[in-house]
């Protein structure tokens, strides 16, 4: 079965433009790496509450999760108490997780402050951190890491490559074919019907339209295809057959 990836992304500082989010174009990038896709992006500030809320819906939906950002251990990371409350847990202190700090921090005392680096949900394994050894957390197909890009995305990719090798479709093996489509009727409500068409037949398929405008008149439609090169190739001709039919004037988008 076919599983859904999705990612939320924390962060007062994102939300408010200070930083530019970097994990939404690599996460797409790993997953298609892969042959995957990322279906939906939640991008959250630190509001311990919303963040709850949000790991109970995407838990409840069975979803793969990748939560990036808010695991520290100052006042303004909440993400391992929202996890906890969508769980229904306490927190405690994760052995694994402070054998990883005992590594990291060889000699030096583990003060509470660091303890508190580990400190996660009841009941999590840890996500290893090739960094600094400092881990993440995951539960229930949800992968908590850190928000610092060079941390974030290794584990990622150890946890894509750990537990869902048998997610992976061969990238050679999915084309993407699109037509730009130009005239009066060259717009997606007129179109509405050779859409639903294409889906109801080529169910494995993903379909996707995209127009253009240029100031207030369209410039054109892009109307394509992505999946399995033969069924790619009958799509794409019962599209160009309809559109010809229709008066519309097409060509390959480059």
């Amino acid at each position: 079965m076919s599983r859904i990836f999705g990612a939320v992304i924390i962060g007062d500082e994102i939300l408010s433009g200070k930083r530019q989010d970097k994990h939404f174009a690599k996460i797409a990038s790993l997953l298609a790496e892969r042959g995957l896709r990322l279906s939906w992006v939640d991008y959250l500030g630190d509001d311990r509450a919303r963040l709850a809320a949000t790991f109970r819906r995407t838990m409840a939906a069975g979803d793969v999760v990748f939560s990036c950002g808010g695991i520290g251990n100052t006042p303004d990371d909440h993400t391992r108490q929202a996890a906890a409350a969508a769980l229904g847990v306490g927190l405690e202190l994760h052995p694994a997780g402070l054998a990883e700090l005992q590594v990291r921090f060889k000699g030096e005392e583990i003060s509470a402050q660091r303890q508190q680096l580990v400190t996660f949900p009841a009941g999590v394994q840890i996500v290893p951190n090739p960094f600094n050894r400092i881990p993440g957390f995951m539960v229930r197909d949800h992968y908590f890491v850190p928000g610092f890009p060079q941390m974030a995305h290794p584990m990622i990719e150890w946890a894509l490559d750990t537990f869902y090798r048998e997610q992976f479709r061969p990238v050679d093996g999915i084309v993407e074919k699109a037509f730009l489509l130009t005239g009066p009727n060259a717009y997606e409500s007129a179109l509405l019907d050779l859409m639903e068409h294409i889906v109801a037949r080529y169910p494995t398929l993903r379909l996707f339209s995209l127009p253009s405008l240029q100031g207030q008149e369209r410039r054109h439609l892009e109307l394509g295809v992505e999946g399995e090169p033969a069924l790619v190739e009958q799509a794409m001709e019962e599209i160009r057959q309809a559109v010809e039919g229709r008066g519309i004037t097409w060509c390959w988008r480059p």
